[in-house]
């Protein structure tokens, strides 16, 4: 190949909407063990002994990016979620200049699920 030479590819996804998605509990292995896969998450996995650091450049600072728009349907949903994980205990409130962008993606269900980007 040489520097010029252009690649195209696609990518396609089929889903199967006629068939009924199978629910986790009728699974016999999950109500064999039950403590394994709760109905609810109990919240942030406990610290382990892993620390982990990223070494910025002295002097470097964060990207400026603007948030995705969102419309005010989008706006409440999202608070309501990120309450609902505070609440639970999988998120907690930083003030880091350091984020990341969210978004939403409709379920099949007509619900909104919260993408980081």
């Amino acid at each position: 190949m040489c520097e010029f030479d252009i690649i195209l590819g696609f990518l396609a996804t089929i889903h199967d909407t006629t068939s009924e998605v199978p629910s986790i509990h009728n699974q016999p292995i999950v109500s064999e063990f039950p403590d394994v896969f709760p109905d609810e998450l109990p919240g942030i996995p406990p610290v382990r002994e892993v620390e982990f650091n990223i070494e910025l450049i002295p002097g470097s600072e964060p990207i400026s990016k603007a948030p995705y728009r969102m419309a005010l349907i989008e706006l409440k949903e999202l608070k309501d979620q990120l309450q609902e994980l505070l609440k639970r205990g999988f998120i907690r409130p930083s003030v880091l200049p350091w984020g990341a962008p969210v978004l939403f993606v409709k379920k099949k269900d007509g619900s909104m699920r919260l993408c980081i980007d």
